[in-house]
């Protein structure tokens, strides 16, 4: 019988410089792809005719709203989880959302959007190229830390373990362990992983789990990809963020498939957020597109004169 694929590394929680001084590989990644994604906006952006000194003072209430809105939404989604108000505060604690901090970056610069006098498209069109890379470039860190570990697979993408305690597991003689939503228990080791019910059943096994921060990271290298390639030539304003927010809203209902997560009505917060914005962004595409095909071909508008 053929050995079942799988990749690996050892766990990094902490990169130590000096001493007892140490700082997060989660940390690290987020920061730099932030940094990347800012100059690309930086580049794109003027030539969208947003100014670059309006650029720089909404990036700093980018970071305002992506740190409140990535704890906010994964507050609420996970409120009954917390011991008190008070946990609610402790992001140190890690917990947060990716979707949440997207939205709470664009809903803290709406009013700086209209107080520099652009369009909502105009300003964010030239930021979601920057994003994409951003959050693939940002899921390097999860890779080292561990993080976003799915459902146990013999998929040959799978992740095994080989070594260290990843993001939310409790680690014993190289057998680590985390207790999900329900009171199941998923367990991993060299050996393989296993997901148990509350009563100690065996719901799935697998060589390893997937690894959703991997997927997320090559979907949104892709979209990077596909961004740059329509921002080439002129496109209507809108195009560019509506094309990000069906791909990426799309590409995270398919990932979390692969968690174990909390689920409210059979999906996850992000899938609920995901498949809203994705759903929305597609019908205005093909509004668009049939719009601008009846243009083309001379079809007068309802209610125009003949």
């Amino acid at each position: 019988m053929t050995a079942l694929a799988a990749i690996g590394w050892p766990i990094l929680e902490r990169i130590h410089l000096v001493g007892d001084l140490a700082i997060s590989p989660h940390g690290l990644g987020i920061a730099v792809g932030l940094l990347l994604g800012a100059w690309i906006w930086s580049v794109e952006g003027p030539k969208r005719g947003v100014a670059l000194e309006h650029i720089n003072t909404m990036l700093f209430w980018v970071i305002v709203g992506a740190i409140v809105g990535s704890r906010l939404f994964w507050v609420i989604a996970h409120w009954s989880e917390l011991d008190g108000p008070l946990e609610a505060f402790a992001i140190w604690r890690g917990g947060i959302s990716l979707l949440g901090g997207i939205a709470g970056a664009v809903l803290i610069n709406l009013p700086n959007i209209r107080r520099f006098g652009y369009s909502f498209f105009q300003v964010v069109d030239g930021a979601v190229m920057g994003l994409a890379f951003g959050i693939s470039f940002g899921r390097i860190g999860d890779l080292i830390i561990g993080d976003h570990l799915g459902m146990p697979t013999d998929f040959p993408l799978a992740f095994r373990y080989e070594g260290g305690v990843p993001a939310g597991f409790r680690c014993i003689a190289e057998v680590c362990t985390t207790v999900l939503q329900g009171g199941r228990t998923l367990e991993i080791s060299s050996r393989g992983a296993s997901l148990f019910g509350p009563d100690g059943t065996l719901l799935a096994s697998g060589v390893g789990v997937h690894q959703t921060a991997l997927y997320d990271m090559a979907l949104a290298a892709a979209l990077f990809l596909l961004l740059y390639a329509l921002s080439r030539r002129p496109r209507r304003t809108g195009v560019l963020t509506l094309t990000f927010g069906a791909w990426y809203g799309a590409a995270r209902v398919l990932e979390d498939f692969l968690r174990v997560d909390k689920r409210f009505f059979g999906l996850t917060g992000s899938q609920w957020t995901g498949l809203t914005v994705s759903v929305v962004s597609l019908l205005t595409l093909a509004a668009w597109a049939f719009a601008a095909r009846r243009r083309e071909l001379g079809v007068p508008r309802e209610g125009a004169g003949g």
